[in-house]
């Protein structure tokens, strides 16, 4: 999956940013020995510990981050999801595996190397924001490009700009302890945007704000993502806050990968029991679309007056529906798909399997 170590900061051949194959971390005495023994390897997390007085936090994971998507790693405490962005970076150092970030290889990096990737290249959002509390929003905000060199008059000319696209306009010269708790994370991603990444990545960074506010911010990722572009790891213990906000989910359960999928892949097709109980109370109108529902042929074309785009949720179609009183056309790029009428619609919402038909 990794691609041969190069200097270039160029998206490699399939858009991938970061690419990540086979990887393993592992605390304890000669850890090492984990990842390289198969029999250890498959033991269990007590068995492992038992046995070598190791813990597997990670373990043999594999995946890519497209360039501009939002990769959501999600999984109960202990499932090794922070350990898991930490590796990314190396703020944990991995026990095997590779790490490639636009083909260049992460392990492989020297000191400078390492710094200029988490200074420049991959920039990290925390729960607990690490505020520097005699500081005003504005110099907490600069601070990342204090750090990297640049003119006291363009960092806060920047941060300004970043400090306005979060939200915080007028409040520059207040100080964190002047701050409610959603103006304090709105401050540390400014400050993450500020420098200007090509990831960031985010470990759990709204779970201990209160449920309005960490709604709030939450739609304030997707918006940054929908006018950005910019790519994102975000890493929660929140099923919905990973449906909401993700474009494909890696669900983690003991160090491992039990699903990687987009959120109707996740919650329309679970991978086994584990992730079936999982989504198991899902609104599954919310998340499963039209796609999934429609059945080809027998729509009067893109002018039909229920027209749907075939990414439209199942819950909006059934509103048309509802209000039309026949199926309604399913339209991609101008072409009619198919359609979806009450019955079909209830199914999905039912979890009812649809006889598969071809387009």
């Amino acid at each position: 999956m990794s691609a041969e170590p190069t200097t270039s900061a160029a998206p490699t051949a399939d858009g991938s940013v970061f690419s990540v194959d086979g990887l393993w971390k592992v605390f304890g005495p000669k850890a090492e020995s984990v990842p390289a023994d198969p029999e250890l390897a498959a033991l269990p997390a007590a068995e492992l510990r038992s046995r070598t007085g190791c813990t597997a936090a990670v373990r043999d994971v594999s995946f890519d981050v497209r360039k501009g998507e939002v990769f959501v790693v999600m999984g109960l405490s202990g499932s090794g999801k922070s350990t898991l962005v930490r590796c990314l970076t190396r703020l944990i150092e991995p026990t095997a595996g590779t790490i490639d970030i636009d083909g260049e290889d992460v392990r492989a990096m020297d000191r400078s190397r390492l710094r200029e990737l988490r200074r420049h290249r991959a920039s990290m959002v925390f729960q607990h924001f690490g505020l520097l509390p005699h500081r005003t929003v504005l110099d907490n905000v600069a601070y990342g490009l204090e750090v990297q060199g640049v003119s006291r008059a363009e960092r806060r000319k920047r941060a300004a700009e970043v400090v306005a696209k979060v939200g915080l306009e007028g409040m520059e010269q207040r100080r964190p302890a002047q701050l409610s708790g959603g103006q304090q994370q709105r401050v540390g991603l400014a400050r993450a945007l500020a420098v200007d990444p090509e990831v960031m990545l985010f470990d759990e960074p709204f779970s201990a704000l209160d449920p309005l506010i960490r709604r709030d911010m939450q739609e304030e990722v997707v918006r940054l993502h929908r006018e950005e572009g910019r790519t994102m790891v975000f890493i929660t213990h929140d099923l919905n806050e990973a449906l909401k906000v993700g474009d494909r989910i890696a669900l983690m359960r003991d160090g491992r990968i039990v699903q990687l999928g987009t959120p109707e892949e996740i919650v329309g097709s679970p991978a086994d029991d584990y992730v079936r109980e999982f989504v198991r109370d899902v609104p599954r109108e919310q998340v499963m679309t039209v796609r999934t529902a429609m059945r080809p042929g027998g729509c009067d074309g893109p002018e039909h007056p229920g027209a749907l785009p075939a990414d439209a949720v199942v819950a909006e179609a059934i509103r048309v529906v509802a209000e039309s009183g026949r199926p309604a056309c399913v339209v991609e790029d101008g072409r009619c798909l198919g359609v979806v009428d009450h019955e079909r619609l209830l199914d999905v919402v039912a979890g009812t399997e649809l006889r598969k038909e071809a387009v």
